[in-house]
């Protein structure tokens, strides 16, 4: 049984106006931003210019607060009392002009739901079985017996192709699939029988697991709309993000809306020392030209 959760993301840029005369508020004491809505509730960041308790009196606190609750205090809020000390913030370059500002990302848990996994061995069989097929796919020169119904109950795009008004015209009881190769196709049918990858399925020829054959089942189960196994695919694309790929992935993210993973990239080139390697990579060049308003995105980031 595997676990699922649903989430909500969005972030609100706190900016700090005559810093210097928000100094005088004691500590302990807040001053809140305007309230903002990510995942159908309300918040607010909460600014405590002295420390949000004694301790952390030389230190700018902030937290985030649910704006629903009427009390403002730490206890009922999500932050970081020793966020930055003021001495340090008031040498560095992030104080302009008596001013800063802040981005706070949210992500919200709206609920969890459990998936019931069918047990391999069963499923194994469902899959390699040509018994009771009543369609064939013709991939890359190999050819897939499968299910109709089975297909079209798992993804709304087979369920258009195979019932619906976009239903193709195939010769002979065989639909043809361009832009894939035959073991991509074949993952994504285990995939929908199983809720599993096959073994093999994310590993090149060294048994080892690889970026690029991700990216390919990445791109399938986005033409499908398979968002389980996009979100499969997302997660295991995380822990491959460096120097050398994460141009490429950011691309990839882009192109096929995987906002998850479009944040890890961004969060991995928050660093200066990131940044400057991967903007002297022939990937970073080819992100520019592909995709213009991810750069503008990464401009902005940087900015704030």
């Amino acid at each position: 049984m595997a676990i699922l959760a649903d989430t909500a993301s969005g972030y609100h840029i706190l900016r700090i106006d005559a810093y210097s005369r928000t100094t005088a508020t004691p500590t302990g004491e807040c001053l809140k931003s305007l309230p903002f809505t990510v995942g159908g509730h309300r918040w607010c960041i909460g600014y405590h210019p002295n420390g949000s308790k004694p301790e952390a009196k030389d230190y700018i606190s902030l937290y985030l607060y649910l704006d629903e609750i009427r009390s403002y205090d730490s206890h009922r809020g999500w932050g970081n009392p020793g966020f930055i000390k003021r001495e340090e913030l008031e040498k560095s370059e992030h104080l302009r002009d008596d001013s800063f500002a802040v981005r706070c990302d949210v992500v919200v848990i709206d609920e969890f739901r459990t998936v019931q996994e069918t047990p391999e061995i069963t499923t194994q069989a469902s899959v390699s079985t040509e018994k009771g097929a009543d369609v064939v796919f013709d991939v890359a020169g190999q050819t897939f017996a499968a299910h109709r119904c089975v297909l079209a109950a798992r993804s709304p795009v087979f369920s258009a192709e195979l019932f619906g008004v976009m239903k193709e015209s195939d010769t002979g009881g065989v639909v043809r699939i361009d832009d894939m190769e035959a073991q991509v196709f074949k993952a994504l049918l285990y995939f929908i029988h199983t809720d599993l990858f096959p073994k093999a399925a994310t590993e090149d020829g060294d048994g080892d697991q690889d970026e690029d054959v991700l990216s390919q089942h990445l791109v399938a189960a986005d033409r499908y709309n398979l968002e389980r196994m996009k979100l499969l695919c997302e997660k295991k694309l995380c822990e491959y993000i460096d120097v050398g790929t994460v141009a490429t992935i950011l691309a990839l993210a882009e192109q096929h809306h995987c906002h998850g993973l479009k944040k890890v990239c961004f969060d991995f080139l928050s660093s200066p020392a990131n940044l400057k390697a991967v903007v002297a990579s022939d990937g970073f060049k080819h992100l520019s030209r592909s995709c213009p308003s991810v750069m503008e995105e990464l401009i902005d980031m940087l900015a704030n």
